[in-house]
């Protein structure tokens, strides 16, 4: 295989499906912070900070963003944050579902859920 430079550059943004567009745009502007950029109909676009762009996309009520291996739903979003303990702490304070605090050689991560069942992945 020849190494030739990529075409690709960086990814520009990651698409989760909601069911409830309204309300998911009130909960990652409000609860998780996050800068809408736009609206339209149908998707709202969040920034997050200098990385790519995060689209919440209105899809059927049985779509989720993460995948299932040997039944048990695996995250595929993760975002970065360096205030991971007090993150954690505010997203139980919300009412988030919020999974347990987990540690791997110093690496510190956790697991929550947005308002349409997706499961998304915070770490420091």
């Amino acid at each position: 295989m020849s190494e030739s430079k990529s075409f690709l550059e960086e990814i520009h943004y990651f698409r989760i499906p909601v069911t409830d567009l309204e309300g998911s745009i009130h909960w990652y502007a409000n609860v998780l912070r996050l800068t809408l950029r736009r609206q339209t109909e149908g998707r709202a676009v969040f920034a997050v900070g200098e990385g790519p762009l995060l689209v919440i996309v209105k899809a059927d009520a049985d779509s989720r963003g993460h995948f299932l291996i040997n039944g048990t739903p695996e995250f595929s979003v993760g975002f970065t944050c360096p205030d991971i303990h007090d993150f954690r702490d505010y997203l139980r304070e919300e009412g988030v579902q919020v999974d347990a605090m987990q540690e791997e050689g110093g690496h510190y991560y956790f697991h929550f859920y947005d308002p349409s069942g997706n499961k998304l992945q915070a770490h420091w």
